[in-house]
């Protein structure tokens, strides 16, 4: 039986990422009908579809779901023998700062593939609201950050223009709300949102003001976790990007948002903030294997 191949699978993780071809070409260097011809061979290597395809972009299948998670390791281990080989393991201290919308349900299992690629770097994570990551960037209060940003009208590049910033991916955001819930959302509209320093929780604020939408803040949480919960039990409805959708929530449909006149919303982009003078080394290193694992 042939084996799979390492390229095919890293083109699959990207596009899976990404949540499009368009969007996962230029972070591998291939054109799009490049990146099609890979998971067109990968497909009929696995012998099942791993990809749903529609006008939003692409969805693992559940058997690509299921490949996912062995090609990352594959991927892993593969980055980690080379590593090994090369001597180019990291050694030492790195303090992380991630914004919580990033991933929440991905991010510990990539700081765990991490530390088993490089188990000599001691990491001191802590899940922080973009906002106070911003606002501590000349700081010593970590070494590297990761933050979230609205992206401006029109398509601007946002954080990632500013020099130094190091844009990792963009994501949709959408309305969310309880499944099976959207019936009962009345008017004004109920919002669940993390408190008014977040730059989200403002964006959303200021768009339902310009649309001339009535709102309450019917439940205020603390974190990103709590605001999922709150959705979950159906207490209101909120703005989230597609990878901190959890189980049990899902985007309005098209005639929902309609409905309730909600405006379009944009992307987000989550970006490592610029390097500081006088960096060590180690988070020079780290800086480059942390935007690969985590873009």
């Amino acid at each position: 039986m042939r084996g799979f191949d390492l390229e095919q699978l890293r083109t699959f993780v990207a596009v899976a990422d990404s949540g499009s071809l368009s969007a996962a070409a230029p972070r591998l260097f291939l054109s799009q009908s490049s990146v099609s011809e890979q998971l067109r061979k990968l497909e009929e290597r696995a012998g099942v579809p791993l990809l749903l395809r529609g006008r939003r972009g692409v969805q693992p299948t559940p058997a690509g779901e299921r490949l996912l998670g062995h090609a990352r390791r594959m991927l892993d281990l593969d980055a980690l023998a080379m590593q090994d080989i090369r001597g180019e393991t990291l050694t030492g201290e790195l303090r992380l700062a991630i914004t919580d919308y990033y991933r929440t349900s991905e991010i510990a299992g990539m700081l765990r593939r991490l530390r088993e690629r490089h188990p000599q770097l001691r990491l001191h994570v802590t899940v922080m609201k973009s906002a106070a990551i911003d606002a501590s960037a000349d700081d010593d209060a970590f070494d590297i950050g990761l933050t979230m940003r609205v992206v401006a009208a029109r398509g601007s590049a946002g954080a990632s223009s500013r020099a130094g910033w190091r844009p990792l991916r963009r994501e949709p955001l959408a309305w969310v709300a309880a499944r099976g819930e959207t019936d009962a959302i009345g008017t004004p509209l109920p919002l669940v949102l993390l408190p008014d320093t977040c730059s989200l929780h403002q964006y959303v604020v200021r768009a339902l003001k310009r649309a001339r939408v009535p709102y309450r803040v019917s439940h205020s949480a603390s974190g990103v976790a709590g605001l999922q919960m709150a959705l979950a039990a159906g207490l209101g409805i909120s703005c989230l990007n597609r990878s901190a959708i959890p189980a049990g929530v899902a985007p309005l449909d098209a005639a929902t948002a309609s409905s309730l006149h909600l405006p379009a919303l944009p992307q987000v982009e989550f970006c490592l903030l610029p390097p500081r003078r006088g960096e060590a080394p180690v988070v020079q290193a780290a800086r480059e294997v942390l935007a690969e694992q985590l873009g």
